[in-house]
């Protein structure tokens, strides 16, 4: 077998590669082994990241074991909880390109034979997986595993609790010292947050894509479980490379259409119609936004964690994990078992012998939380591109509202709005001015959403944006409004006071004033100055393609 690390180790013209590489301590027994690059996104910034060295460490073990050569380097990862509601939230998207980047970099320069990719949080598992299929040699996913949830008041909490309970302080509905206890428990330890939130959603995807090895989306953080699983994927890579099993052999067009069925029985974060484009993109499959209505009609919801239902990770991954779920799919024949995955079998066999063990955290297919699945897309007047709601998520009163506009130009304008007691029941709160180009870096909105469920309104107002919502967000929060203000979409021609109507069941977001209006508004409307005239934000503006392509940055 060639190995491409023999461009970095072998024949007399590398001796001196060979000096570097000894002047790290690797012997000469070592260099005749593949190399094999070991991704930690591991920091002492975000709670998914922080035990990373621990997972590498039993990567680099099973690697060994195998006869590899594990090296090792470092990928960032922000803390989307931590940057939301200031200035930082604009980085956070903009980082996956970053990170699917700077993996290029690091394997082609260095002639690596393959890669064990280790995330957690939101952006860096769908830029390692953009890594991975743009470089398109043996690579295998392993994560830092969901949080265990919290305890406060005698209920499993999460993140998002305390998000809405900022909302509920200020509507008087719990007391500054509730919140403070609840901030205490909330969060009890390493791991991304317990709920099916965006970080939780794309690792559940490694799985469902074939990346990752059964059980990497579900098995908590703290647990011994997940070492072995580490061991057994740093084994994993040396067979993939050995069968020279690469990703664009696994995540086919087939693989994508599972990983939107299966994200419809999840009701995973909206996000996901952000990352799984940008995904395919990188792997050369097309990616149609309309199939995304095709299966919700097809796939209903299953599973209902939080922010949408009581359940969270721990609980999921107790009742049979990812696996379950899908084999309770691929028993109506709704999934395309033949695809290979990382296992180096096919999802078929992968599947054999599993079954579901809990049925009410994962519902059997004639007794689901929803007969549809949970995240639809919604075109109309408002939208013609498309945006995106978790279905699941929203309460059944507002799957279909009509109700006037009440128009900010940014996040901070709208929160302030919500904290002081502005907004009313019926009203739909429109957020422009935050998507790819016009944020820039399409900011994730958790702040708004939560005041909005912390005040009781989450049944009564809606919100919709050109930005994002967060994956723990619940509600009527319709994300991802394409085209976006900045480019000048219907969006940046509404007013205040116009009704807007929402029919997510018929797919629909329509804005209803007349054509001739819009012409006469459209004509006046000028470009916003851009927000940010320096450093990465501002090239990435300037390149960053639409939301409802995945945000693609165009090359």
């Amino acid at each position: 077998m060639q190995l491409r690390s023999s461009a970095v180790k072998s024949g007399l013209e590398r001796a001196p590669h060979r000096s570097l590489w000894k002047a790290m301590g690797y012997t000469g027994e070592e260099l005749q082994r593949p190399i094999i690059g070991v991704v930690n996104s591991h920091n002492e910034i975000v709670p998914g990241h922080m035990h990373l060295n621990t997972i590498a460490e039993a990567v680099k073990a099973g690697i060994r074991m195998a006869g590899g050569l594990p090296v090792e380097f470092p990928a960032i990862a922000v803390c989307d909880g931590l940057a939301m509601g200031h200035k930082g939230m604009h980085y956070s998207l903009a980082s996956r390109e970053l990170i699917a980047d700077s993996v290029e970099i690091m394997a082609e320069a260095h002639a690596l034979d393959g890669l064990v990719l280790i995330p957690s949080c939101d952006k860096v598992v769908p830029g390692m997986l953009m890594a991975a299929a743009r470089l398109n040699i043996p690579a295998i996913f392993i994560s830092g595993g969901p949080m265990l949830a919290g305890r406060w008041q005698g209920q499993a909490v999460s993140l998002s609790t305390v998000f809405e309970g900022v909302g509920a302080v200020a509507n008087g509905r719990m007391t500054e010292a509730e919140l403070e206890e609840l901030e205490e428990g909330a969060c009890p330890g390493c791991g991304s947050c317990a709920g099916m939130f965006t970080a939780n959603s794309m690792n559940c995807m490694t799985e469902v894509l074939g990346m990752a090895l059964p059980g990497n989306g579900t098995i908590p953080a703290v647990m011994a479980a997940r070492l072995r699983l580490a061991k057994a994927t740093g084994k994993q890579i040396m067979e993939l490379v050995r069968r020279n099993l690469r990703p664009r052999d696994i995540m086919t067009a087939a693989a994508f259409r599972n990983g939107l069925k299966v994200d419809m029985a999840l009701g995973c974060s909206t996000n996901t119609l952000l990352h799984l484009p940008a995904i395919a993109h990188e792997a050369g499959v097309p990616f149609e936004l309309d199939d995304v209505n095709r299966f919700n009609e097809e796939i209903p919801q299953l599973c209902k964690l939080s922010p949408a239902g009581p359940y969270h990770m721990e609980d999921l991954h107790r009742a049979g994990g990812i696996p379950a779920v899908m084999s309770r799919l691929a028993a109506q024949g709704k999934l395309e078992t033949e695809v290979l995955t990382v296992t180096g079998r096919t999802m078929a066999a992968n599947l054999e012998g599993v079954r579901v063990l809990d049925e009410e955290v994962i519902r059997p297919w004639d007794r689901p939380y929803q007969a549809t699945g949970g995240l639809a897309v919604l075109k109309g007047s408002l939208a013609p591109q498309g945006a995106v709601v978790k279905k699941g998520a929203v309460a059944p009163e507002m799957l279909k509202h009509t109700g006037p506009a009440r128009v900010f130009d940014g996040e901070e304008a709208a929160v302030k709005a919500i904290l002081g007691g502005q907004i009313r029941p019926g009203d739909v709160v429109v957020i422009r001015y935050e998507g790819p180009k016009g944020g820039p870096g399409m900011r994730e909105m958790l702040t708004p959403t939560a005041a909005v469920a912390g005040a009781g309104l989450d049944k009564e107002v809606a919100l919709i944006t050109d930005g994002r919502f967060s994956g723990a967000t619940r509600g009527a929060s319709i994300g991802h409004v394409s085209p976006e203000g900045a480019e000048g979409g219907p969006i940046a021609l509404v007013q205040e006071g116009d009704l807007i109507a929402i029919d997510i069941e018929a797919g629909r977001l329509d804005l209803l004033v007349d054509e001739t209006e819009l012409a006469r508004r459209r004509a006046k409307w000028q470009p916003p100055e851009p927000k940010v005239k320096t450093g990465y934000l501002a090239r990435y503006a300037k390149l960053v393609g639409s939301a409802a392509g995945g945000a693609v940055v165009k090359g």
